[in-house]
C-alpha cells in the first residue's frame, strides 16, 4: 500500500493518484488557514472592554491618529485559528525529528512539572538573597553536575544559549591574553572547517582574525595543516567535538597540546556533548573552555520551546575570569557574587540577571532522574541509534565518510547522481511521508549534505520505519521517478515555494486589498 496516497489497485500494486483539488482549500482534516488579518471583520470582537478613563495626555503630540489595525474576530475564530496553526507545526511530540546538529530529543514531562513548581516559577531575580536560598542551592547543584561531568573546576551559568556561551568563553580567553600583556600580538583564532558555523562568527565578533583549518579525507582536522598555522600570534583554536560531520576527533589531545605549547587556548564547542556526556571529560582532552547547551544535552525545550541556556565550563587557567554573577557558599549560606569589586579578574557581566532559571530546573531534574549511569546510557543510545541508521542506509545512500559515526550520521548526494533528483527534492518528498527533513546542505564541507540525528529518544521500531521510508525514496529516485520528487510535497497545506524569490523579495507585512473603485456614472 502506498501510505502517502492511501490507494491500492486490485492487483495489490500501489496506484499513485494526483492530489485532489477541493473547493474549500482544505485537505481532509488539514484545514486551509488564512492569515488572521485576512479573517478579520471591522467591528467584530470576542471580548467587551471598558471605556478607558480620561487621563491627561503626556505623549507630547505623538498620540496615535488612526486605529491600531488589529483584526476583528470572535472568540471561536481566534481559538480555531491558533489550533489550526498548531496542527501545522511538526514537533518532537508528533514524530521522529531527524535534524542533525540540533538534538531534537524528547523532553520528559517530569522536567516540565518541576519547572512549574511555584517555588521556582514564581521567583523574581531581585528578591532578597535570604528568600531564594533554595534556588541558589539548585544552581550550585547544577554547577556541581556540570563540573563533574566535564572535569572542569569552574562554570558560568548565566549565558543564554550556545552562541552566547561561545561569546563568554572567547571573551574569557581574550581577558586571559590581556592579563598576560599579549593582547596586541595574539589576534588569530584557528577554526576547523568541520566546526559549527557560529564559531568563526563569534571569534570575528569579538575582534579576532579567523584562520580556517581544512579537514582531511577522514572528515577530521588536518593536523599537519594545523601545525603549519601555529605561531606566536595564535590566541586560540575553536574546535567542535564531536564535529559537525558527526565524527569524534581522535587527535584532539595532540591538538590541545600543540595549541597550548604555542601559547594559545583551546575552546571546545560543546553543542554535541549529547554524544559523550558521562563517557568523556573534556578537561582530560586539554580543553580550556566549553559551552554546554542545556537545551540539547539535558533535554530542556529546544528552539521555539526555549529559551535556551548555554553554561560555560572553564579550566583552572581561565577560572579567574569567570563572569559575574556566580554562586558561592559560605557560613551564611548561598549568595551571589554580582560585582567585579568582589571578583577583580572577572570578565564582567554578560546578562542582566543570573541565567535561565526554568532551564536550570529542567536540566537538574533530568540529571537527578537519570543519575550518572543514566546520562552515560543516554549518550550510548544516541551513538547506537545514529550508527544503526547509518548501517541500514549505507547500501542505498552514500555515507560522506567511512567508519562509524557518533550521535549523527552524514550522507552526501552521490547516490542521487544522474537521477535528476536533488537533496532538496529528496527532503521535500520526506514531508509527504510524514517526516520533517534532516538538516540539509550542512556541513558545507560535504556536497549535498544530509545530516541525520535520531537521538537516544527513538525506539528501534521508530527507526526502522524511518529507515524503510528513506530506502523507499532512494529506490524511487534511482528508478527514474524524478517528477515525483520535483512535485513534492503534494500532501501539505501549501505546495513548494519559489524559495529564491521568497529570499530576495519577501513579503513581510500583510496589506489589505484595495477597495474597488466605483465606475463613473454614465
Amino acid at each position: 500500500m502506498d501510505k502517502s496516497q492511501g490507494r491500492v489497485s486490485r492487483d495489490g500494486a500501489a496506484a499513485e493518484l494526483p492530489p485532489v483539488a477541493t473547493h474549500s482549500g482544505h485537505r481532509g482534516l488539514v484545514m486551509d488557514e488564512k492569515l488572521i488579518f485576512e479573517q478579520g471583520v471591522e467591528g467584530r470582537c470576542g471580548v467587551d472592554l471598558p471605556e478607558p478613563p480620561k487621563v491627561a495626555r503626556r505623549l507630547g503630540g505623538l498620540e496615535r491618529k488612526a486605529p491600531v489595525g488589529l483584526p476583528g474576530l470572535s472568540e471561536p475564530q481566534v481559538i480555531r485559528h491558533y489550533t489550526r496553526l498548531s496542527q501545522k507545526n511538526f514537533a518532537i511530540d508528533a514524530g521522529l525529528y531527524p535534524l542533525g546538529s540540533c538534538t531534537m530529543k524528547h523532553n520528559p514531562r517530569l522536567n516540565e512539572k518541576a519547572a512549574r513548581m511555584a517555588g521556582f516559577a514564581d521567583l523574581h531575580p531581585l528578591q532578597p538573597i535570604s528568600t531564594v536560598q533554595g534556588a541558589l542551592e539548585l544552581m550550585d547543584q547544577l554547577s556541581n553536575w556540570l563540573t563533574t561531568l566535564t572535569g572542569m573546576p569552574a562554570v558560568a551559568l548565566s549565558p543564554g544559549a550556545g552562541a552566547h556561551g561561545e561569546f563568554c568563553g572567547m571573551v574569557a580567553i581574550r581577558a586571559a591574553i590581556e592579563a598576560r600583556g599579549e593582547a596586541a600580538t595574539r589576534r588569530r583564532v584557528l577554526v576547523p572547517e568541520s566546526a559549527h558555523g557560529t564559531n568563526p562568527a563569534t571569534a570575528a565578533a569579538i575582534g579576532f582574525e579567523v584562520d580556517a583549518i581544512p579537514a582531511d579525507a577522514r572528515g577530521r582536522v588536518d593536523v599537519a595543516a594545523l601545525k603549519a598555522k601555529l605561531g606566536p600570534d595564535v590566541a586560540a583554536i575553536m574546535l567542535t567535538n564531536p564535529n559537525t560531520c558527526g565524527l569524534f576527533e581522535p587527535d584532539i589531545v595532540e591538538i590541545a597540546r600543540l595549541v597550548r605549547e604555542a601559547g594559545g587556548y583551546f575552546y571546545c564547542d560543546g553543542a554535541n556533548f549529547n554524544a559523550i556526556a558521562g563517557r568523556v571529560r573534556p578537561a582530560d582532552l586539554g580543553v580550556d573552555a566549553m559551552h554546554i547547551n542545556l537545551h540539547k544535552t539535558f533535554s530542556t525545550p529546544h528552539g521555539g520551546g526555549g529559551p535556551g541556556s548555554g553554561p560555560v565550563v572553564f579550566s583552572a587557567r581561565l577560572a579567574p575570569h569567570l563572569p559575574v554573577p556566580y554562586v558561592v557558599r559560605d557560613a551564611g549560606g548561598f549568595r551571589l557574587v554580582e560585582h567585579q569589586s568582589g571578583a577583580p579578574s572577572s570578565l564582567g557581566r554578560l546578562k542582566g540577571f543570573h541565567g535561565q532559571m526554568g532551564m536550570f530546573v529542567r536540566a537538574l531534574t533530568y540529571m537527578l532522574s537519570h543519575g550518572a549511569d543514566g546520562v552515560r546510557q543516554a549518550s550510548n543510545d544516541a551513538v547506537l541509534n545514529a550508527n544503526y541508521v547509518m548501517a541500514r542506509l549505507q547500501d542505498v545512500m552514500t555515507a560522506a565518510f567511512e567508519g562509524p559515526c557518533m550521535h549523527e550520521c552524514l550522507f552526501d548526494d552521490r547516490f542521487l547522481k544522474d537521477t535528476g533528483v536533488t537533496t532538496l527534492d529528496f527532503a521535500k518528498a520526506m514531508i509527504d511521508e510524514g517526516y520533517h527533513p534532516m538538516t540539509m546542505y550542512f556541513p558545507l564541507v560535504v556536497h549535498g549534505a544530509m545530516l541525520i540525528e535520531p537521538t537516544e529518544s527513538e525506539t528501534k521500531e521508530s527507526l526502522d520505519l524511518f529507515v524503510d521510508t528513506l530506502r523507499s525514496l532512494a529506490a524511487r529516485a534511482k528508478a527514474g521517478e524524478a517528477e515525483h520528487f520535483r512535485a513534492a510535497p503534494r500532501l501539505t497545506p501549501r505546495r513548494r515555494l519559489d524559495e529564491t524569490r521568497a529570499a530576495r523579495a519577501p513579503v513581510l507585512r500583510w496589506k489589505p486589498k484595495a477597495a474597488p473603485v466605483p465606475r463613473a456614472a454614465e
